[in-house]
């Protein structure tokens, strides 16, 4: 009786969230979330399978996702076993014929294809393709002394609309095509706010490996303006990998998207507490 009588609670409080979302689900009926996924969940099949469900879920209630993904960890596994070895320039990685080969690879095939698997397996229809497809992402370079590391110049986003028109959910790995017909490697955040900018989404959503934005203290800021952000790099207190993701941020509010989350991807249904719940995950980050 008593197990029964917990079960019976464990499905009113299930009711009682699907009864409380609703006005969420009305609210993103329609909109477009691009979501960059990378880190932990990456590498982590239950993580991989929980994120899935997650896309699968916001397909089915109206809203149009676009995946964008990285890859490094395994970049440098590939790069390793075929033993091609790497400079390095300011920090960056410098990116040369045999090397942006490695990377079109491990992108567009391996990591691209194990998130299409994951969506469909869920009951999605995910579709995987990289910025060099219908050209997407136009690029250039982002500093000579880098080689194949692109900018994007330009993002034509009429084959992810088609595909939204199909119910099909892009998945794009963040590789652009040069004028020359190069392959340009693009960061994966930059890839995403470009693709966003396009878009004009609703919600640029990345996915990382700390809980948001974080004050002196050590405790994430849940709501931030571009004003404060930029504060808070100047004094220091966004430092280090959470630069460029915030760099990111201002991009594309500036670009027209809605607003930026950065949230932990770590954490299990991340994007569905963002989108469809009052307490929300990680960082927003909106113009004002």
């Amino acid at each position: 009786m008593k197990k029964r009588t917990t079960m019976n609670r464990d499905w009113i409080a299930t009711a009682r969230t699907l009864s409380e979302a609703l006005p969420y689900l009305q609210r993103y009926t329609g909109a477009i979330v691009v979501i960059k996924f990378g880190g932990h969940a990456m590498g982590d099949a239950e993580a991989m399978d929980s994120f899935a469900r997650d896309i699968v879920l916001m397909r089915q209630v109206g809203v149009n996702p676009v995946i964008v993904h990285g890859g490094g960890p395994m970049i440098n596994e590939m790069l390793g076993k075929l033993g091609i070895t790497s400079d390095f320039v300011r920090g960056k990685r410098v990116t040369d014929l045999a090397t942006v080969e490695v990377v079109e690879m491990v992108l567009s095939g391996l990591i691209n294809k194990r998130i299409v698997q994951a969506i469909n397996m869920q009951g999605g229809r995910a579709v995987g393709l990289s910025g060099k497809d219908a050209g997407l992402m136009m690029c250039e370079s982002d500093d000579p002394d880098l080689g194949f590391v692109g900018r994007p110049t330009e993002v034509n986003p009429e084959v992810l609309t088609q595909l939204f028109e199909a119910g099909m959910i892009p998945v794009v790995a963040p590789l652009g095509m040069g004028r020359d017909g190069e392959t340009f490697n693009v960061n994966g955040d930059t890839a995403a706010g470009a693709i966003a900018a396009a878009l004009k989404a609703d919600r640029l959503l990345l996915l990382t490996d700390t809980a948001g934005v974080m004050n002196g203290a050590g405790e994430v800021l849940t709501a931030l303006t571009a004003d404060q952000i930029r504060d808070l790099t100047a004094d220091g207190t966004i430092a280090g990998g959470m630069i460029p993701k915030t760099e990111t941020a201002l991009a594309a509010l500036a670009a027209g998207v809605r607003a930026v989350v950065i949230l932990d991807g770590r954490a299990a249904n991340a994007c569905l507490l963002e989108l469809f719940t009052d307490h929300g995950a990680g960082s927003i980050i909106r113009l004002a």
